[in-house]
């Protein structure tokens, strides 16, 4: 009887070490010692570009706007979307990539991979990026939802041909109580030179109507970017070094 009453406990044991593995990859990312240990997938590259991307569209009204916005700054982003999101508005993966922005996996749906089973995010990504391709782009970068890194994300990304980048620094964009100005604000307080800065295009997991926020918020991060010496970029760009013009 004792061995049967010790199974369950040593059961959820179990469990709860498994768990605590898929976190082992992000502590160690976004620890202090993480951009010196996992530089690239933090998403340093080159000195002097930072790396603008977007997360969880595409959406018809917020990425379709953001596009605007990056086509009158002269900009392009990467572009990390949902396979859900993709399903209702296919169209729009072929209109960034027409427009020169990267577009990566994110996931089918937003949720977190700390709670999903190996077997399930391995196939989460595998649909997502099927998906993707489908839509008329061929994803070279993933980023999972909320940053959750796992071994199998890891794993299943590389094979198919993905890098994986998180970012360095963000704009807290999803909150209500966010302002054009407190985006601003905390994308300064992040990593900038060499940096990867985290933003939205999309509500689906935000506070609603907050890309209107992230929209607002582009140009005062052209002034910082343009005040540091910043040049602005899709990832495709960050981690090669630019190209040289040779006088004819």
């Amino acid at each position: 009887m004792a061995v049967a009453s010790d199974a369950p406990a040593r059961g959820g044991r179990a469990i709860e070490k498994l768990r605590a593995l898929h976190t082992v990859p992000s502590s160690v990312a976004f620890s202090p010692v993480g951009p010196r240990l996992t530089p690239r997938l933090r998403g340093i590259g080159r000195p002097g570009h930072v790396a603008l991307t977007f997360d969880d569209g595409p959406d018809p009204v917020g990425t379709e706007a953001i596009m605007g916005a990056l086509r009158e700054l002269g900009w392009h982003a990467t572009f990390f979307v949902l396979a859900d999101m993709v399903r209702r508005s296919a169209g729009l993966v072929a209109e960034l990539v027409a427009a020169g922005h990267d577009v990566g996996v994110h996931a089918s749906a937003h949720r977190s991979h700390r709670h999903m089973t190996p077997a399930r995010i391995r196939d989460d990504v595998r649909r997502a990026h099927a998906t993707i391709v489908d839509a008329g782009a061929l994803p070279t970068f993933y980023r999972p939802p909320h940053g959750a890194l796992s071994p199998e994300g890891l794993v299943t990304a590389r094979g198919l041909g993905m890098r994986t980048v998180l970012w360095t620094a963000w704009g807290r964009d999803w909150r209500a109580e966010a302002t054009p100005e407190s985006v601003c604000d905390d994308v300064a307080a992040g990593r900038l030179d060499g940096g990867t800065v985290l933003l939205h295009d999309s509500d689906c997991a935000s506070a609603p109507g907050s890309w209107r926020t992230t929209l607002a918020a582009l140009p005062p991060l052209g002034d910082l970017f343009a005040e540091r010496e910043l040049t602005v970029g899709p990832l495709r760009d960050h981690f090669t070094a630019p190209r040289s013009t040779v006088a004819a």
